[in-house]
């Protein structure tokens, strides 16, 4: 066995046990490999060892893997989005979490492709991190009824770094409220909470995490 493909196995028993402690199925959480300054030899490692879901940062370092790597892949557009480089997301990614300005879906559903689309909220309220308020959340949402190719799916959050994951449970807890918050107020039907990362995706599982963001955990650190 190779060292991803116990890496793989490893992450996937801690989702498995999460779930469990949450009274889940672990077919409920999707397990996203996050391939930053990862190169194409271990992503097609991971993907032999049945990674299906891929997620990057940067879409000019996406470009070139996403065309190398064969199978039948989801690729997830996972980082910061710049207006410029909206035209390369619908024919690279099936699916972006870090949507957190309206100029963006805009972007998205001009190009007349289906894709799926979270909205990053900033939970925690950091200076340093990207992503909406409640308010911007609720500004979009209202938009949303006039789209037919940008499908908003969920929503996205990045927990403040910190040792113990214990301490922002609440961050994931709060974004599972504000879906359900949103979904009642507008009548949507969006399902997919993406949070939680290799120091604290099993709080996120117990909080009801959909997707997860595992890069370290999976493929090491990277330089």
């Amino acid at each position: 066995m190779s060292a991803i493909e116990e890496s793989i196995c490893a992450v996937k028993d801690r989702i498995a046990k999460a779930c469990s402690r949450a009274g889940r199925q672990p077919e409920e959480v999707r397990l996203i490999g996050v391939t930053k300054k990862v190169g194409t030899e271990k992503i097609e490692a991971a993907v032999a060892c049945g990674l299906r879901d891929f997620g990057e940062n940067y879409i000019q370092e996406a470009r070139g893997k996403i065309e190398e790597v064969a199978g039948d892949i989801s690729w997830h557009m996972i980082g910061h989005i710049q207006t410029n480089k909206v035209k390369y997301i619908p024919r690279l990614f099936r699916c972006v979490h870090s949507v957190d300005r309206w100029d963006i879906v805009e972007g998205l559903e001009r190009y007349g492709r289906q894709i799926d689309v979270l909205f990053e909220v900033n939970v925690a309220g950091e200076d340093s991190k990207h992503g909406t308020g409640v308010d911007g959340l609720r500004r979009m949402l209202e938009k949303t009824r006039a789209l037919a190719h940008a499908r908003p799916v969920g929503l996205m959050t990045m927990a403040p770094f910190v040792d113990d994951p214990e301490e922002v449970r609440w961050v994931f807890a709060r974004l599972r409220e504000i879906l359900k918050e949103m979904n009642d107020e507008f009548g949507l039907t969006m399902r997919e909470l993406s949070m939680g990362m290799s120091s604290d995706f099993e709080v996120a599982i117990e909080e009801g995490a959909t997707m997860v963001r595992i890069g370290t955990a999976i493929f090491g650190e990277r330089l």
